[in-house]
């Protein structure tokens, strides 16, 4: 039976333009989502920007703008970047959106109805760049511990959320869902966290004004933070389309980097729970995009922007270097001499020297039409333990092992080639197997690698004579060997990645 997916992205801060580190995410939730429309899910990809708090607030003043122009402004940077790298996304939120204010007042009234905000002052080190509280003790050599830069006292009255209440009920729940929180170290993480006691959390400011309205208190506006997680249930009609909100959640995945698993693994499901509504489904969470060894930041000077690397690598081989080399979970290291070698590997020599082989010797020997694949070919095995541990890989959040995996078929295809040497051979019933059974990798692997590199796929799709795009395709039939039909035009063309030299 079909599923239901739902993947998010974080909504990102519109203090900064987009990067690398943001791409990152992005892309990972994309593939993730076109892999599930593949395999016959129900699909749903949320992204957007989150445009409150005092770091836009202060962002927009050293600007000369008002906050909302400067948002604007910025928000607009990301939904061009997601289009120049073919994200699908089905909705792009904005905080500062009539909806969003709607459901951010309905979660946290509820919340309030059921007794779990009370007002209280509170009095504490604050990180602007982080738009978060810490104590002493979470401070490295005085300053905050995800910037480096010095935190700010703030003292003000407010209304908590009376996290303190949810201890249990949060390692219930942990205890109930082992698989809730991936990978299991970020899972201990979380845990550890509650272990150590929750105390109750500042959820609205009367310091800035750039905010969502309390409705009980109109005096107040609600702690970016808690603006911003409610997005997730915002874009699936949270306070305003009952029906829709109940279809698509809990069934719900978020991608989320290591720096916000606190509100995402504590708060949020804490903030669920007291509004009377079940917990996220999953939360994957993943490690810093480093450069040099170091997180990207304005200050260190050494974001990347997609839009550099694009125009070097194209968009498809922008998405298939941070899919197959940067492991969801831990850090990664980005180099553009790492970048360099992966494509010219994987996808000049491999990907685009196979399909450039059958297209050239089919020319020439098979009067440019494609024969069809043999049942008992020696690649067919090969090619259904490339599906099931390809399946098995995106099922698990891990786009590097899919992606090593689907080239296993790319690479044997090749040595099948190379053994072969059907260049060499005359016209006839050996030559149509050869490059009948290289055909049908083709194809197979034009649906496999649809999720990371779809215009390619789309491409390899047209030049082996196909109707109609990979995208249409349902798996596991479309990975079933013997789906090439033979008899079809196959077409040479330009190299689908002409090498790269670093330097």
């Amino acid at each position: 039976m079909p599923g239901r997916f739902y993947v998010t992205t974080p909504i990102y801060y519109v203090n900064d333009v987009p990067h690398i580190g943001h791409a990152y995410t992005t892309v990972t939730a994309d593939a993730l989502a076109r892999w599930h429309r593949l395999i016959g899910d129900d699909v749903f990809f949320l992204t957007g920007t989150d445009e409150h708090g005092l770091k836009v607030a202060r962002a927009a003043a050293e600007r000369g703008l008002e906050p909302l122009a400067h948002a604007d402004a910025t928000s607009e940077r990301f939904r061009e970047t997601w289009r120049l790298l073919d994200i699908s996304n089905d909705d792009f939120i904005r905080t500062t959106e009539p909806r969003h204010h709607r459901s951010v007042q309905a979660f946290l009234q509820r919340i309030y109805d059921n007794g779990w905000i009370e007002k209280g002052t509170y009095a504490g080190l604050y990180c602007v760049s982080c738009e978060a509280y810490y104590t002493e003790a979470d401070l490295i050599d005085g300053n905050c511990p995800i910037h480096g830069r010095p935190v700010e006292w703030l003292e003000e009255e407010n209304w908590f959320f009376k996290l303190s209440a949810f201890e249990e009920p949060l390692l219930e729940w942990y205890a109930a869902e082992p698989d809730a929180v991936q990978p299991e170290g970020k899972r201990n993480e979380a845990l550890g966290i509650i272990r150590q006691g929750l105390a109750d959390i500042s959820i609205t400011r009367t310091s800035i004004r750039w905010g969502v309205e309390v409705p009980w208190d109109p005096e107040h506006v609600f702690y970016v933070w808690y603006d911003a997680l409610v997005n997730y249930v915002t874009g699936i009609g949270f306070g305003s389309d009952q029906e829709r909100f109940e279809r698509w959640w809990p069934a719900v995945h978020h991608l989320i980097g290591k720096d916000i698993l606190r509100f995402h693994c504590v708060y949020w499901p804490a903030m669920l729970l007291a509004a009377g509504l079940a917990p996220p489904h999953r939360i994957f969470v993943h490690g810093f995009l480093l450069v040099g060894g170091e997180k990207m930041s304005k200050t260190r000077l050494n974001q990347i922007f997609p839009a550099d690397l694009v125009e070097e690598f194209g968009v498809d081989g922008f998405r298939y270097q941070f899919l197959r080399d940067q492991p969801f979970g831990p850090d990664g290291d980005f180099s553009y001499e790492g970048m360099v070698t992966r494509y010219n590997t994987d996808l000049a020599n491999n990907l685009g020297n196979l399909l450039s082989r059958v297209a050239t010797v089919v020319a020439k020997k098979c009067g440019g039409i494609g024969p069809a694949p043999r049942p008992d070919s020696p690649l067919a095995t090969l090619a259904a333990d490339v599906y099931e541990a390809t399946a098995g890989a995106w099922a698990e959040v891990a786009p590097s092992r899919a992606l090593e995996a689907t080239w296993r078929l790319v690479h044997d295809a090749n040595a099948h080639l190379e053994a072969n040497e059907p260049w060499k051979m005359d016209p006839g019933p050996e030559l149509d197997a050869v490059m009948g059974d290289a055909l049908e990798v083709l194809r197979i692997v034009a649906v496999l690698a649809h999720p990371a590199v779809p215009r390619t796929t789309e491409e390899i799709w047209r030049r082996i004579g196909l109707a109609g795009s990979p995208a249409d395709e349902r798996l596991p039939g479309a990975a079933t060997w013997g789906r090439y039909p033979g008899g079809l035009p196959v077409q040479k063309g330009a190299p689908l990645f002409p090498r790269i030299q670093a330097g």
